[in-house]
């Protein structure tokens, strides 16, 4: 409710076409950065399984989410973690670049569409791609700097 709140407000004071347009709007940003949010896990679930220990799910909370991994998982290596820390931001970013491709080529063409692509580029990169590997105590950061200390 927070994020379709704040982007449906984002979206009435950018665009004058009413309440209703931007309370749908800001559906279509909170849904779109749903749809991010499982492209990180996604890269995060992709690079378990080439480790060779994979998740087993995804804890949602708030508007982020947590990788979830098997609570009697055998000891690993800080490499394992490492990599598997790694696969969310790579995937936001490679998503984040991937979209701002399309959102320039969208917006040359006067398609209204390039903003939703503009926003997952955004989201992508910033949120879930340079934001996540910044340690916050929870995040893959905080996981990179654990284990790569570990590692030493």
């Amino acid at each position: 409710m927070l994020l379709w709140t704040a982007a449906a407000a984002a979206s009435l004071m950018l665009d004058s076409h009413g309440l209703l347009q931007a309370l749908l709007a800001g559906l279509g940003l909170c849904l779109v950065h749903w749809v991010v949010l499982f492209v990180h896990h996604l890269g995060h679930a992709l690079a378990a399984r080439d480790a060779g220990h994979p998740m087993v799910g995804v804890r949602l909370w708030w508007w982020l989410g947590t990788s979830l991994y098997p609570r009697d998982e055998a000891r690993l290596p800080p490499a394992t973690h490492i990599r598997r820390a790694l696969g969310g931001p790579l995937a936001s970013v490679g998503l984040a670049l991937v979209a701002s491709g399309l959102g320039l080529a969208l917006r040359s063409q006067g398609n209204g569409l390039w903003i939703a692509v503009a926003f997952v580029a955004v989201d992508s990169l910033f949120v879930f791609g340079v934001g996540s590997v910044i340690p916050l105590g929870f995040n893959d950061g905080s996981t990179l700097i654990r284990w790569s200390r570990k590692r030493r």
